[in-house]
């Protein structure tokens, strides 16, 4: 079914050896050029719904698709072409700076253009013309001369690693400005919006600043869908969502 983007049916999940779901009776549908933001407690589950949306978990009852095709019998190899992502738990690799970026599309790991154009993209391009060599610099503490990043700058590595497959269709960002300041997640997410009209974006971020954009959010509990809807829609209903934004906006009062 061309053009009918990313759904979950009726998805649960149990990891191996546990005995209590972890996702419970998901179902969802992102359509071609929605941008789709995860929100709950830590544990609700939405890394779990994260990592069988990209395949890296098969689900234990119910079925990803995409197109219309459970992702079970897509070419693994296939599918992956066809998303981007950065994980909360990315991987800080001790290359220099534009492989960082590279790894993100393995037939372009050392193509020095989609590095740059990366960068510019994910505001990376803000700090590497001061490191000693560019792109070339070699990052992390395991070889001589290695040069250790902040926290943010490691996140726009990953993010632009993400987003090095230009024909990606679903990005997937799981936390991808939590060591970031305020104005650079705003700029993030601006991007993210921007992105091309039939991209799906699924963000997950604990920030109701980011995720208000959305168009559609998903609030989880205990894995389960508990509330959905637009950032308007949500805060008129005075649920979960709604006390967990007021309570976050309070902060910055």
């Amino acid at each position: 079914v061309p053009g009918d983007g990313l759904r979950l049916e009726g998805v649960s999940f149990t990891y191996p050896g546990g005995t209590t779901p972890a996702l419970r009776d998901v179902t969802l549908h992102v359509p071609p050029g929605q941008r789709l933001a995860l929100v709950g407690h830590n544990g609700s589950g939405k890394t779990t719904l994260v990592k069988l949306i990209t395949g890296l978990y098969e689900p234990t009852a119910g079925r990803v698709t995409y197109d219309g095709t459970d992702l079970r019998d897509w070419d693994p190899a296939a599918w992956q072409r066809r998303i981007g992502v950065i994980f909360q738990d990315f991987v800080r690799y001790q290359f220099n700076v534009g492989e960082n970026i590279g790894m993100g599309d393995g037939a372009h790991v050392q193509d020095r253009g989609r590095w740059a154009e990366a960068a510019r993209r994910w505001m990376a391009d803000d700090f590497v013309p001061s490191l000693p060599d560019g792109f070339l610099t070699r990052l992390g503490k395991w070889f001589q001369k290695g040069v250790e990043l902040s926290g943010g700058q490691w996140q726009k590595l990953a993010l632009s690693r993400a987003f090095m497959r230009t024909a990606a269709e679903v990005l997937v960002l799981d936390e991808p400005t939590s060591a970031m300041d305020a104005d650079a997640e705003a700029q993030v997410f601006d991007r993210v919006r921007a992105m091309a009209p039939t991209q799906i974006a699924i963000l997950v971020s604990h920030r109701g600043s980011t995720v208000r954009l959305a168009d559609q959010i998903v609030a989880l509990d205990a894995g389960a869908v508990v509330e959905r809807g637009t950032h308007a829609a949500l805060m008129a209903a005075d649920g979960r969502y709604a006390r967990l934004f007021t309570l976050q906006a309070a902060g910055y009062q």
